[in-house]
């Protein structure tokens, strides 16, 4: 079945090929999808890169709620409990559903699930798959369904715009493949584009994330929630590589520790030590480089040793950067990982603007709070994609209006980078994150890449507390938990929500 050619009555359009992008495409089934991808399937796409797993209570002394009560405290009080307890009690059916299609999750010698830990899990429920390869497996496995699922066509083209017709619902997407713009007509259209970590100098992400579809929903009028909130992983391989290699959560889990030059250990008297909660070590590392002290992931021993059986993915970066972890300390820095924001959606993934969904790291679901729980992140996108698929209504789109959007010119992405690294990073401040918001406020109606910096930059200078991964050094302390909105006004320039 051919869906491009298909009665735009029935479409829907899914933008993105990453877990959240391609689980919905599948789960909306018997519904004709055009799948709107940027690169070949199974590429550009930070599903590929995920090595840590997905969170799924799987035994037999955790629950739900005991990973729900996990992902509210490491939320930080902003991680809404119903959507946390809901996406849960989905884990273990989205793990049985992954096995049907065939993902090769990590066994023990008895056949049972492999569970491993990470930081701030109460409990080992990390299912994995080749080790720190989860992403990239489970990757293959919905890209192999999608190519032989009827319903599906592929398109590999840039989304530059969202067609909307008289009434004001989205009813469609403008795309560019090799110089030619072309329309693609539907009944709504999920936006799965991913993460931003690309604004940042020093990111775990592919190039291509630099927040596209949160860009794509701004400019159809969505509201954007909590986009202050970036997680900053705190153990990416400073080995001199832009986008940075990533040294999983998981080696911590298994025994390694955070050192100094001399041996020191780098979370000593910290509240959960090596295991706290992300943000929470990602300050302590950058505290200590702040002072002036080089840290270092101790993987030396017995769990360097076995690395490229256990953790294959990170041996094979070390040796790369020409570091042999069973007798070298890996040097380690935090870098922009994991975006908690996003378009505010529902229940059912609908976001503010009629015919708009968002699935995965694009959206702001309510889960991940202010700072998010390892290796929920692909639990998200799994589930509300199932969310999406029971949850979509829309009625047919009605005469498209002409495109108006403004055009879009080229932006001096590095000297984004740069001034988001400085101002706009781990620790913040009011001087930085105005003359931040000063410097990309005026290109934000025609540079996509500055207007979501400055959606951050807006947030971050409005949020005057500390609360999970945003911490202001001149408001330490936390005020009462709330959610930043935030809208762009009609030059097309962010604003605080009224």
């Amino acid at each position: 079945m051919n869906a491009f050619s298909r009665n735009p009555a029935d479409r829907v359009v899914v933008v993105g090929g990453g877990v959240a992008g391609l689980s919905t495409a599948l789960r909306l089934a018997p519904r004709p999808v055009t799948l709107v991808t940027a690169a070949s399937l199974g590429l550009g796409t930070a599903t590929g890169w995920a090595q840590g797993g997905i969170a799924s209570a799987m035994a037999e002394d955790d629950s739900p709620a005991l990973h729900a009560a996990d992902t509210g405290v490491a939320g930080a009080g902003l991680t809404e409990p119903d959507v946390a307890l809901r996406i849960a009690a989905e884990g273990p059916r989205l793990i049985d559903w992954l096995v049907g299609l065939g993902a090769p999750f990590d066994r023990t010698e008895d056949g049972a699930l492999a569970l491993g830990l990470e930081a701030a899990h109460s409990r080992r429920r990390i299912v994995r798959a080749g080790g720190d390869s989860t992403g990239a497996r489970v990757l293959e496995t919905l890209v192999r369904a999608v190519q032989t699922a009827p319903w599906i066509e592929v398109v590999t083209a840039g989304v530059t715009d969202l067609l909307r017709d008289e009434h004001g619902a989205v009813a469609g997407v403008v795309a560019e493949s090799d110089g030619a713009r072309f329309r693609i007509l539907a009944r709504a259209v999920v936006l799965a584009t991913g993460g931003l970590g690309g604004l940042y100098a020093s990111t775990t992400n592919p190039p291509g994330a630099t927040g596209r579809g949160l860009a794509l929903a701004a400019r159809a009028g969505a509201v954007m929630r909590d986009m202050e909130f970036v997680q900053f992983h705190p153990t990416a391989i400073a080995a001199g590589r832009d986008p940075m290699p990533l040294a999983t959560e998981a080696l911590r889990g298994e025994g390694a520790r955070l050192i100094d030059e001399t041996g020191a250990a780098v979370m000593a008297g910290i509240a959960g030590g090596d295991l706290a909660p992300r943000d929470v070590v990602a300050r302590g590392i950058f505290q200590a480089l702040q002072r002036g002290r080089t840290v270092y992931l101790d993987t030396r021993g017995a769990l360097g040793a076995a690395m490229p059986t256990r953790f294959p993915t990170v041996a094979a970066l070390c040796a790369a950067a020409g570091i042999d972890p069973a007798v070298q300390p890996i040097p380690v820095r935090p870098a922009a990982h994991y975006h908690m924001g996003g378009v505010k959606v529902d229940s059912v993934g609908a976001s503010s603007v009629p015919g708009l969904y968002a699935c995965g790291e694009v959206s702001s679901t309510g889960l991940h709070g202010a700072n998010r729980l390892a290796s929920n992140s692909l639990l998200e996108g799994l589930a509300y994609a199932g969310f999406i698929a029971d949850g979509l209504e829309a009625p047919p789109p009605s005469r498209i209006v002409p495109e108006t959007a403004a055009p879009r010119v080229g932006s001096d992405l590095p000297g984004i980078r740069a001034l988001m690294e400085t101002h706009v990073g781990v620790v913040r401040e009011a001087d930085g994150l105005a003359a931040a918001e000063a410097q990309l406020a005026p290109l934000a109606a025609t540079c996509d890449a500055a207007l979501v910096a400055s959606l951050i930059a807006k947030g971050a200078l409005a949020r005057q507390e500390s609360r999970g991964g945003h911490w202001r050094s001149d408001y330490p302390h936390q005020a009462p938990a709330r959610h930043t909105e935030t809208v762009l006004d009609r030059a097309g320039i962010p604003a605080l929500a009224e």
